[in-house]
């Protein structure tokens, strides 16, 4: 099954998260990821939605997402010309002994620790899929206490953009 990253601005209304969200159960839709916010006009939000299927399944979602009253646009985002981003929190356990090393992991990434505790570090972290998983695998041997991720949210390359 193939990986699809699906844009969609909807009316920003109570509500419409949840018959989105609705449409997707209602057809046995599985969403890998979705992430949702207020766009540069305060009455759309973008919904950024990956989804696994087939050509079919992707134009049978989309379909259906356009018979929705508050869905104004949908757009397949094609990987190479798209930007994909996503921001992970993660709290590492740490002491005096690997407290340097994982601030030097966190500077090879170009992260950030936004809180120090006795034992542990908190770190913010954004970028693609493979660079929040290869930062990941370097944290596991120190030890994951906490770890939240905002899903994928992403944008056309170039002059483009998604319309109402």
């Amino acid at each position: 099954m193939n990986r699809h990253v699906i844009s969609v601005l909807v009316d920003n209304e109570s509500g419409v998260l949840s018959r989105v969200s609705g449409l997707f159960s209602r057809r046995g839709y599985n969403i890998d990821s979705l992430s949702v916010g207020e766009t540069q006009d305060s009455k759309l939000s973008r919904m950024t939605i990956v989804v696994r299927g087939d050509d079919k399944t992707l134009e049978q979602i989309k379909k259906q997402l356009l018979k929705l009253v508050d869905v104004r646009e949908v757009i397949t985002l094609i990987p190479e010309s798209s930007v994909y981003r996503e921001l992970m929190l993660v709290k590492v356990k740490t002491d005096a002994d690997t407290r340097a090393a994982i601030s030097g992991i966190v500077d090879i990434f170009r992260a950030k620790i936004i809180d120090v505790a006795p034992l542990s570090v908190t770190i913010e972290i954004t970028g693609d899929e493979s660079k929040i998983e290869a930062f990941v695998d370097l944290m596991r041997p120190y030890g994951i206490k906490e770890l939240v991720r905002t899903g994928l949210t992403a944008l056309k390359r170039g002059d483009s953009k998604i319309q109402a």
